[in-house]
C-alpha cells in the first residue's frame, strides 16, 4: 500500500464491544495492545462516542495518526443509514462529522464488513489477489464486502438478497444453523444456494468466509458445491481494526 504514514488507528464498534489498536500499515500487525471496552447499553451516539474517546485515550497514540472507525451500518458519505444492535438514532445520522467533533480529530467512518473485507485483501487471505473478491461474514446475519482489483465497493449488504422468497441471511447465516439445529451438511446446502446466487450475479474470482464459524471451515467448506474458490478469512477479532485503519490511511494519502 502506498501511504506516507506508517501507522494508523482502527476502532471497531460492535454490538457488545468497542475495540481499538494502532496498526502497522506495512504488515497489518497491531503495534499496541488491543483495547476493548463494553458497548454502552442502548447504543446511542453520545454514549458510544464517549466510550470511543476512552478507547483512544487508553491507546495513548500519536494524535496526528489517521483514525478509521467501523460500525455495523450502511455508511454513505459519513452518514449511517441503518442500525444493527444499536440505537435507531443512528439511522440517517451524520456519524462521521459527529465523531470528528466529539474526539477533535478527522476520521473515516466505514461499514464493519467493508473494513473486514479490506483487511483481508490488504493483509490477509486475499493479499496479492486481483479480480473480484467477495468477503461474507457468517454470524447472526451475513455481512458482505466487495473488492474489485483492490478497490472497495461499499455497502453491498448482500446478506439481504432475496432467494427463494426469503431474506438470504435468515436461512444461510450461522444463526440459522444454530436456531434450526442443522447438520453441517444441511447448512452447507443452504450456503451452496446462497453462494451460487452470488456467482450468477457477480462472477467472482474468490470468496472469503469470515465470522467465528470460519474457524470450523475444515468441517463444512468442502460441502459447499460451487465453482468459485472458497477460503476462510485469516483475521477474526482484529479484522475491523485493521481494515478501518488501512482505509483511513488510504483516504489521507
Amino acid at each position: 500500500m502506498t501511504t506516507q504514514v506508517k501507522h494508523a488507528i482502527g476502532i471497531d464498534i460492535g454490538g457488545t464491544g468497542i475495540k481499538g489498536g494502532v496498526v502497522d500499515l506495512e504488515t497489518g500487525q497491531l503495534v499496541t495492545d488491543r483495547v476493548k471496552l463494553p458497548t454502552p447499553e442502548g447504543g446511542k451516539p453520545d454514549d458510544i462516542a464517549e466510550v470511543t474517546k476512552k478507547v483512544l485515550e487508553q491507546l495513548d497514540a500519536d494524535p496526528g495518526l489517521p483514525v478509521g472507525i467501523d460500525f455495523p451500518a450502511v455508511v454513505r458519505h459519513g452518514k449511517t443509514m441503518s442500525a444493527a444492535n444499536v440505537s435507531k438514532k443512528w439511522i440517517g445520522f451524520e456519524a462521521e462529522k459527529f465523531f470528528e467533533q466529539a474526539i477533535g480529530h478527522p476520521i473515516l467512518f466505514v461499514n464493519d464488513a467493508d473494513a473486514a473485507g479490506y483487511a483481508e485483501t490488504e493483509y490477509g487471505a486475499a493479499k496479492g489477489r486481483q479480480g473480484v473478491i467477495m468477503l461474507t461474514t457468517l454470524g447472526t446475519g451475513i455481512g458482505s464486502a466487495l473488492i474489485v482489483d483492490g478497490m472497495l465497493v461499499p455497502n453491498t449488504e448482500l446478506g439481504h438478497l432475496e432467494i427463494d422468497g426469503h431474506d438470504a441471511e435468515k436461512r444461510a447465516a450461522y444463526s440459522a444453523k444454530e436456531r434450526e439445529d442443522l447438520s453441517w451438511e444441511k447448512w452447507a446446502k443452504r450456503l451452496t444456494t446462497y453462494y451460487s446466487t452470488l456467482e450468477k450475479l457477480f462472477s467472482p474470482d474468490l470468496f472469503i468466509v469470515g465470522g467465528g464459524v470460519s474457524k470450523n471451515f475444515a468441517e463444512w467448506g468442502d460441502l459447499v458445491k460451487i465453482d468459485t474458490e472458497l477460503i476462510p478469512a485469516q483475521f477474526l477479532n482484529n479484522a475491523g481494526i485493521l481494515g478501518a485503519a488501512a482505509l483511513a490511511a488510504k483516504q489521507r494519502s
